[in-house]
């Protein structure tokens, strides 16, 4: 393999790995929030099932129209009832969601009509004459009889919870939630709320990833620290492998005589890929132990979470059986230049100023977590190029990920 693989052809080479890895479970539509749809959805229903008023106002035939005719009020109809066939050249009271009566085929709304105790007239210019069909919500016009309106992989949001609620749907066939491992190496490393000998630093990397790993909806199987042995490093993988169906881990993938993770997971099983030409990141490595996808992802900080947001949570979509989507950029004009080019992919930490501009971070240390917290996204530089004010650049949005 070479000794950096191109940042596209290990996103490719990492998704391609993936597949899906849990079962499925049927649940109440209102626990489904943040799952991920196990069907495709096809309505089985029309919405809106019967064809209803956008207005309050009046429902007559478009053919008996006469700018002084007056109309009589033959029936009134609020909504939830189930009107009378229109008596022709008559009109009805209706209101907004209300069943349009056989025989009308237009709503005009009341501030527009002319009401009398003789009844309602509709005094039209001929410039500005009813049409058929005005302020009438067809039938289906929102979903149509047999229409998709939900595709198997998808997470489900408050809007899709009222979509199908909308079909009268009650529950809702889910793949039960991922269960990700996480591993934390280093002898420095400390956890919060323990004191601190010299030298150490507190363990900022596992906290992070069992936050991201909730926050795409999963569930984290468990939290394991390993000192800097092969030893440590090897108990703590194989006891991650008995509750995990996807393991990650941060720290030891690098070449140091302390970084045992990559030697540990060609002991225990295959190593696909190894080293990404992309910055903050380079040392990641992929791996398969007993048929559990394992992510090894560097240790700084900065390099653990783009890598997450980049690979780890393509990786463990598709394990959770969540379709994946490209990431969409947005293109910003960047507000600083860089002739310094580089021969990996860089994602530059930035904020969008109040002139629209992208101005990088001060900061873009792979060691440095106060960056990400004090930009919006990052701008994506590729490969051998430099950075020229005023030019486009792709930005992708932290709430992308």
């Amino acid at each position: 393999m070479p000794e950096l693989l191109p940042f596209e052809e290990a996103l490719k080479a990492i998704e391609d790995g993936a597949s899906q890895l849990v079962a499925s479970e049927a649940i109440p539509l209102m626990d489904s929030l943040n799952r991920i749809a196990a069907q495709d959805i096809c309505a089985q229903q029309a919405v809106p099932a019967f064809d209803n008023s956008a207005m309050d106002g009046y429902a007559f035939c478009i053919e008996d129209w006469q700018s002084d005719k007056c109309f009589p009020v033959s029936q009134r109809i609020p909504a939830g009832y189930a009107p009378e066939r229109l008596t022709p050249n008559t009109c009805a009271r209706i209101f907004t969601g209300a069943n349009i009566p056989t025989g009308a085929n237009i709503v005009v709304m009341q501030e527009e009509a002319d009401v009398s105790k003789q009844g309602v007239r509709f005094p039209f210019s001929k410039s500005n004459s009813p049409k058929q069909g005005d302020n009438i919500r067809p039938k289906g016009q929102d979903i149509q009889l047999g229409q998709t309106v939900l595709a198997k992989g998808t997470k489900i949001t408050p809007m899709h919870i009222g979509l199908l609620s909308s079909l009268g749907l009650t529950e809702l066939k889910v793949f039960k939630p991922l269960r990700v491992g996480i591993l934390t190496t280093g002898d420095e490393l400390v956890p919060a709320g323990h004191p601190l000998q010299k030298g150490q630093i507190y363990n900022s990397n596992g906290p992070m990833l069992m936050a991201l790993v909730r926050h795409s909806g999963y569930v984290v199987a468990n939290c394991l620290h390993a000192e800097d042995t092969s030893e440590a490093t090897e108990k703590a993988i194989t006891e991650l492998l008995q509750c995990s169906d996807v393991i990650l881990s941060s720290g030891g993938v690098s070449v140091g005589e302390e970084d045992h993770v990559k030697s540990i997971l060609q002991k225990l099983g295959s190593v696909h890929l190894w080293k990404i030409a992309i910055k903050p990141g380079k040392p990641l490595v992929h791996a398969t132990l007993s048929g559990i996808p394992f992510l090894g992802l560097p240790g700084n900080p900065s390099s653990t979470l783009v890598t997450y947001h980049w690979f780890a949570r393509r990786l463990l979509a598709k394990s959770a059986g969540q379709s994946l989507t490209c990431d969409r950029p947005y293109p910003v004009v960047a507000g600083f230049s860089r002739e310094k080019t580089i021969k990996r992919d860089e994602f530059i930490r930035v904020a969008i100023g109040d002139d629209g501009l992208a101005y990088a971070h001060p900061q873009q240390s792979s060691g440095a977590l106060l960056a990400a917290c004090e930009s919006q996204g990052y701008l994506h530089i590729k490969a051998h190029s430099n950075v020229e004010y005023g030019n486009h650049y792709d930005f992708y949005p932290f709430t992308g990920f």
